[in-house]
């Protein structure tokens, strides 16, 4: 089966992950003629309290392709009061800007923030959120009267019109009773093009790889919305050959560039013929994390994609239909199902990380206590939700040894690789190491042990990091009932060789 061929299919297929096998810690199988006694020192309970770990969570728009939200476009709000609403909802975990290019940059050599982006990491600093964005070459939201590139580009790069607005020009700036036009893409494969992206993408490294506030960013694709399409418009690339070797050129130097944090490659199938198979495989490859713009009109191909996808790698998913999240405006069905909940809880079928909540915060706020029940069942299974479910200690060796069950009630993998600390309460004795990339899958257990030091006796801390990036850890917390010490440890007590509750051929 191969991806870049006439198949599109992750599921079954051989990728290796992009985390080189480092301080791997003994996973078993562990047998019981290994030991000379062994007893379970801990168990846990399962938590369905929501959790802000790395790696999953809801996205709170403070920008979307029209910009932010509908009252601060009339005038009714500001941008600063937007922005904080949207940070100040409990349920919201990531803060998302998806803007345009222009916004960003308004001349060579250096980034033009607008002001929203620096409203949005504050907030993110204050409300102990996280950030994401998407920077798009191509916007339908302004057209004709505005493009997604920076006015010193369109000087530089060939722009091409692909064909008439017609039904599909829902541009607020359009003029009502008048020619909407045509539809304006850049020729991406142009070298301005190519070298004006790279310097961006360097630009927004330098400023934001690495940054602890960052959860992922989006790759600059081709097409609408950076989607990888053209809503069956023809592209403006002169051939299919150009076009793939465009796509990869885009990917294989944005994976070169950003080193520390996620890349957010979409699935979008390749009804442009733009290259979107091979290259999807080349972001699948390297690392990058994938999303799809749209959830229930969504094509086989890519639900089997995002479903399948290799364990370590995240699925971000939004849906734009009722992005207003006005509950006056969503059916009911006969089960007494709203249709937003219909569409989010599909989320959990394809074993996704994050969920796009958009812009209006007012209406999430309504939403939530008219239907609750689907924002919590999201933030208690989406992504991964992992706790040291058995602790077993071993006489092994003539030593402790520890063997950890880590349970995932979360729906997805672990996004990237888990690292288990053990350690004492004085720090004198610490033993790390990790677990296999992906590892322990949504729904799934891992096992992994510590040999400890003879005759080691008393508490020993259990932490646990996630390596998002290779050599790039955060800490998370356990989704456990039982209370955690303030470094996020479990303590689990190591019994004496002596201890009358030893097992063994029972």
């Amino acid at each position: 089966m191969r991806l870049g061929g006439s198949s599109t299919s992750l599921q079954g297929y051989n990728f290796s992950s992009d985390f080189a096998a480092k301080d791997r810690l003994d996973q078993g199988p562990f047998d019981i003629d290994q030991d000379e006694g062994w007893q379970t020192i801990l168990n846990t309970t399962p938590s369905e309290k929501a959790l802000r770990n790395p790696g999953f969570g809801l996205l709170g728009y403070t920008w979307e392709e029209s910009g932010p939200s509908i009252a601060v476009r009339e005038g009714r709000q500001s941008l600063e009061d937007h922005v904080e609403k949207m940070a100040s909802l409990p349920f919201v975990d990531v803060l998302y800007i998806r803007c345009d290019w222009r916004n960003v940059q308004r001349r060579p050599g250096r980034l033009d923030l607008d002001p929203v982006w620096n409203l949005t990491l504050d907030a993110a600093k204050r409300h102990g959120l996280r950030v994401a964005f998407r920077v798009q070459s191509s916007n339908s939201a302004f057209q004709p009267k505005q493009l997604a590139l920076p006015e010193f580009l369109r000087e530089r790069v060939p722009m091409v019109a692909i064909g008439p607005m017609g039904k599909y020009g829902d541009s607020d700036q359009s003029i009502s009773g008048q020619e909407r036009g045509n539809w304006i893409e850049p020729r991406y494969d142009h070298p301005e093009y190519q070298k004006a992206l790279a310097e961006l993408n360097h630009l927004l490294a330098d400023r934001f790889d690495g940054n602890p506030l960052i959860e992922f960013v989006d790759v600059m694709h081709v097409g609408f919305w950076g989607e990888g399409h053209f809503s069956g418009y023809p592209s403006p690339f002169p051939d299919f050959q150009t076009a793939q070797r465009t796509l990869d050129q885009m990917v294989r130097m944005q994976l070169a560039t950003w080193k520390n944090t996620p890349l957010a490659m979409n699935t979008q199938p390749d009804i442009s013929n733009t290259g979107n198979r091979q290259a999807l495989e080349i972001a699948v490859r390297g690392g990058a994390w994938v999303r799809s713009d749209s959830i229930i009109i969504e094509e086989p191909i890519q639900i089997e994609e995002l479903a399948n996808r290799p364990p370590w790698l995240a699925a971000i998913l939004e849906d734009g239909y009722f992005r207003t999240y006005d509950v006056a405006k969503l059916a009911v069905d006969a089960a007494g199902v709203n249709e937003m909940e219909n569409y989010m809880l599909h989320v959990l079928d394809l074993k996704a990380n994050y969920w796009s909540l958009w812009t209006e915060s007012e209406n999430l706020a309504r939403y939530n206590e008219r239907f609750p029940r689907g924002f919590e069942r999201l933030r208690a299974s989406l992504g991964y939700r992992l706790r040291p479910s058995w602790v077993w200690e071993r006489k092994r060796y003539g030593a402790p040894e520890l063997v950890v069950a880590i349970s995932n009630r979360g729906v997805a993998g672990v996004p990237g690789v888990l690292w288990l600390t053990a350690k004492s309460p004085d720090g004198s004795l610490r033993m790390r190491g990790s677990l296999d990339p992906g590892h322990p899958h949504g729904g799934g257990i891992r096992l992994a042990s510590f040999l400890l030091p003879k005759e080691y006796v008393g508490p020993i801390h259990l932490l646990a990091e996630i390596e998002l990036r290779p050599r790039i850890l955060k800490p998370i917390a356990w989704a456990c009932e039982q209370p955690l010490q303030p470094d996020g440890s479990i303590v689990v007590q190591v019994r004496p060789f002596n201890d009358r509750d030893w097992r063994k051929s029972i």
